[in-house]
């Protein structure tokens, strides 16, 4: 049950009524009218701006159109206790003590469905997010969009929607080339004592290499490594396949598991990019031009040539893209095209990318060719992941890199944990650079987010347990004649904010706002559990050694929506703590 949603409803059919009898002049829609949160200060339950929208078209005050509507609101509605009016126009609505306890039922009895929105239309997504070339382990620079990634992937398939989680592996080009020369030259320095070139700036040097060189000897019996150019191509695609397994197993221990691996040499090898840029073609989008200078370059010393060009200006883009290199060999930008209108072909209602900051000057070169493929505007979103600083005692942290010159995803799982590193990584908005502060998530204190939400779980799990009942299972109570004071309401307000979160998380692909509602929900709970030391009726276990069922109610409802989030965040909810 969405309480905001539900009032919306209400107070635009009363708005069409009274429009009928010519009580009230309507815009020509109603869609910029919302019911929200009240601000923390305001007496009320939920605030609407319907006065502000309707003032213009009526020709009053915002507060002479509240002040019209306000009755009326209330007429009828006997969950109502009294509506009011706030500048410029607000009108606030507060509803009885009974409202709570019906809704509180409610939630309860319709407990796995809360939260999920059953009204919007169901969609079917594609998610593509880390993608990184897989020439090794994951480092602390993917972990954030890896995350990222995955949890929006959560949301949507909570909300019922249908969602792929892709990973396209860039296997094709001059990076790959150098990884599968430097697991060749390990190779030859583990059989023949050969001596790995250090100083070659255009190796992988790390010691992971080592143990997939081990690896692809051990399983690769019959494979002659006398000359790189005679196995260059089978000695690729198997370095590449080591490198996933490592790539995936790092992803694993994060929590996250993609559904499909798309290779770039599979787009090669189909000649999708030569039919992508035909395409093209076709629908008059490409031809031969030159491009001036990128920025930061000299003028003076660039070339300018006759090249195949993207009409990436007719997008919005600052410059027409080049679809080939002077070699005529396909650019990167034109493997994308071709791997996106792969994706376009496999039919699914939006494509989601999450890039690295590093890749934000890309967005819209890749937007404005998914838009000339497609026919349409929004048809691909990109979410940007910034960067992460580690911190520790309010200094840069350094940590040991233990497997080559880079930290690894591997060294932060080992240093704090899978459920403190996808909980911490999402503290904030995406777009935004992150601190991950060592010392806040090791702390068991209200500072370390994480451990004061799962601590409110634990919490309830123990009163459950106190009476023998196990938090896990349903609850059923026959008699939910209750009369919860303001204390209680204050928190049921809070999980009345719960649909509104996940509607706001969902539609703005956010997912920040859920570990930010539940640590606000949990911080509550533990305020209330602290009223209990004086005054007992604020106890959950009374005198008689027993839990009332109005409190069972109360925590239950409680620990539903904590594990509801957490689970979308993808960490640990422990009954002990």
């Amino acid at each position: 049950m969405n309480i905001f949603d539900l009032y919306l409803v209400k107070i635009k059919d009363l708005l069409l009524k009274l429009n009928k009898e010519n009580l009230i002049e309507l815009p020509e829609n109603l869609n910029g009218i919302n019911v929200d949160i009240p601000p923390p200060n305001f007496d009320c339950d939920i605030s609407t701006n319907a006065a502000m929208v309707l003032s213009k078209v009526n020709k009053k005050s915002p507060i002479k159109v509240a002040e019209q509507l306000i009755a009326l609101i209330k007429k009828n509605d006997l969950n109502i206790d009294v509506v009011t009016v706030a500048k410029p126009g607000f009108i606030n609505i507060k509803f009885k003590s009974i409202f709570w306890t019906n809704y509180t039922k409610e939630i309860l009895i319709n407990s796995k469905n809360f939260g999920i929105n059953l009204n919007e239309k169901k969609k079917k997504y594609l998610i593509e997010f880390v993608s990184a070339n897989p020439t090794g382990p994951l480092h602390v620079g993917h972990c954030r969009g890896a995350i990222l990634g995955d949890v929006i992937s959560n949301i949507l398939t909570f909300n019922k929607h249908e969602v792929c989680k892709e990973y396209y592996v860039n296997d094709y080009g001059n990076q790959i080339i150098s990884f599968s020369k430097s697991v060749y030259l390990r190779i030859r320095e583990i059989l023949f004592k050969e001596k790995f070139p250090l100083d070659n700036q255009d190796l992988y040097p790390g010691d992971y290499v080592i143990e997939i060189a081990k690896n692809i000897i051990a399983e690769n019996k019959d494979l002659n490594f006398d000359d790189f150019n005679n196995i260059s191509k089978d000695l690729t695609k198997i370095s590449v396949d080591q490198s996933l397994k490592i790539i995936k197993n790092n992803l694993k221990n994060l929590g996250i598991v993609h559904d499909n691996f798309v290779r770039e040499t599979k787009i090669v090898d189909n000649n999708e990019v030569q039919l992508v840029v035909d395409k093209l073609k076709k629908n008059k989008f490409v031809y031969q031009g030159k491009i001036t200078a990128p920025k930061g370059e000299k003028a003076k010393d660039w070339i300018e040539r006759n090249q195949l060009l993207f009409k990436s200006t007719d997008f919005g883009d600052d410059k027409d893209r080049p679809l080939q290199k002077s070699d005529k060999t396909w650019t990167y930008f034109a493997s994308d095209a071709a791997y996106h209108n792969n994706k376009l072909n496999r039919k699914f209602d939006l494509l989601i990318n999450i890039l690295g900051a590093d890749h934000a000057g890309y967005i819209k070169r890749i937007t404005s060719v998914v838009e000339a493929l497609s026919g349409k505007k929004d048809k691909l979103l990109c979410k940007v992941s910034q960067l992460v600083k580690l911190i520790k005692d309010g200094k840069p942290f350094k940590m040991s890199k233990r497997k080559g010159d880079y930290i690894t995803v591997e060294d932060l799982i080992y240093e704090v944990g899978k459920d403190a590193t996808r909980f911490i990584m999402l503290n904030r908005s995406s777009d935004v650079e992150l601190d991950f502060d060592f010392t806040k998530v090791k702390e068991k204190s209200k500072e370390n987010h994480l451990y004061y939400v799962q601590y409110c779980y634990a919490r309830i799990a123990s009163v459950y347990r106190h009476i023998g009942k196990d938090i896990k299972n349903d609850l059923k109570i026959d008699n939910y004649n209750f009369n919860y004071k303001k204390d209680e309401i204050k928190i049921i307000k809070k999980i009345s904010e719960w649909p509104k979160c996940l509607e706001t998380s969902c539609n703005k692909l956010e997912p920040h706002i859920i570990p930010v509602y539940l640590y606000e929900l949990a911080s509550e709970f533990h305020s209330y559990w602290n009223m209990g030391k004086d005054n007992k009726e604020k106890r959950f276990i009374n005198e008689k050694n027993e839990v009332s069922d109005d409190k069972l109610v109360f925590l239950k409802i409680i620990s539903n929506v904590i594990q509801s989030g957490m689970q979308i965040v993808g960490v640990d909810t422990p009954e002990t703590m």
